[in-house]
């Protein structure tokens, strides 16, 4: 039986140099926000031959577009992202870019600045509400457990743990957001929602498993109990992961580009996550026993 505990003062500095490092990033640099929360527009194009990037910013320099990001999608496509403008600049900027080559629109998507703010002020508000729904949903579940952990300190840990595994996730992309210029988007905060209900479902197992053990066992330490638990579910946990990740590493290569950063928030949040509830959130409950 493999000792998980032996080495726990390890996970917890490993941890927290991890969380300290996300903060610190998205501190400094905060998060490259997309149009969805900023306001402009998103148009994507196919190319017959696609141009260079900075014949493209050569082409649109004068068009008063603010920052344009170009981002390549596919062989002969481009995604750009620019500031709010009305239909006649739209039609301005197709012809330019005709000019440098033959170009189909695929979309082209307008968001206004007032709803930008509404739908950041909504996520922040919905993450929160998630949160302290999963705080009650974890008292409520172990109510009938009292030790030698009350039932509300299960969900205190799990809200520990799941805050660990949304903040490296926005640690990496406020990274990626300051030296790739990749932007946060909505699907990417749908990718954070999904985490939160992936992962506390990992450590729901985990969690049951030491109930079950708590009723029929009569084992002094608690922590050899934690032990005990983590090694049954172990094999569950890592197949369920992996096997969510293969679909997911698939989805990343071969999705598309609109799909991509979707697929990358979860990759990270899944392997933070089933980290999280091996190797911190069972620890960190030893932390509330007395007799561990």
């Amino acid at each position: 039986m493999v000792n998980f505990l032996k080495y726990k003062k390890i996970y917890y500095i490993f941890s927290l140099t991890l969380a300290i490092v996300s903060l610190a990033v998205l501190l400094t640099f905060g998060l490259n926000l997309g149009i969805d929360f900023t306001g402009g527009s998103i148009l994507e194009l196919d190319f017959e031959t696609r141009a260079e990037h900075p014949a493209i910013q050569a082409k649109l320099k004068d068009l008063n577009l603010g920052e344009v990001i170009i981002q390549p999608t596919g062989e002969k496509g481009v995604i750009l992202r620019f500031q709010d403008v009305d239909e006649n600049t739209h039609q301005t900027i197709l012809a330019q870019l005709n000019e440098l080559s033959q170009a189909s629109e695929r979309r082209f998507e307008s968001v206004g600045s007032v709803i930008g703010r509404e739908l950041k002020q909504k996520t922040i508000m919905l993450v929160i509400v998630s949160l302290a729904a999963l705080l009650f949903y974890i008292a409520l579940a172990f109510r009938k457990v009292s030790r030698p952990v009350q039932s509300w300190q299960y969900g205190i840990v799990s809200i520990i743990a799941l805050f660990f595994d949304v903040l490296i996730p926005l640690g990496v992309f406020s990274f990626l957001g300051r030296f790739y210029g990749i932007q946060f988007t909505i699907p990417m905060v749908t990718a954070l929602l999904t985490i939160l209900g992936y992962t506390i479902n990992d450590k729901v197992i985990i969690f049951d498993r030491v109930r079950e053990n708590l009723l029929k066992s009569h084992q002094e330490h608690f922590e050899d109990l934690i032990n005990q638990s983590l090694n049954q579910i172990l094999l569950r946990s890592l197949s369920t992961g992996t096997c969510t990740l293969l679909v997911l590493f698939s989805i990343f290569f071969f999705g598309g580009e609109t799909l991509k950063y979707f697929a990358l928030t979860l990759i990270i949040g899944i392997v933070v996550g089933t980290y999280s509830s091996i190797f911190l959130a069972a620890p960190f409950l030893t932390r509330f026993s007395k007799n561990a």
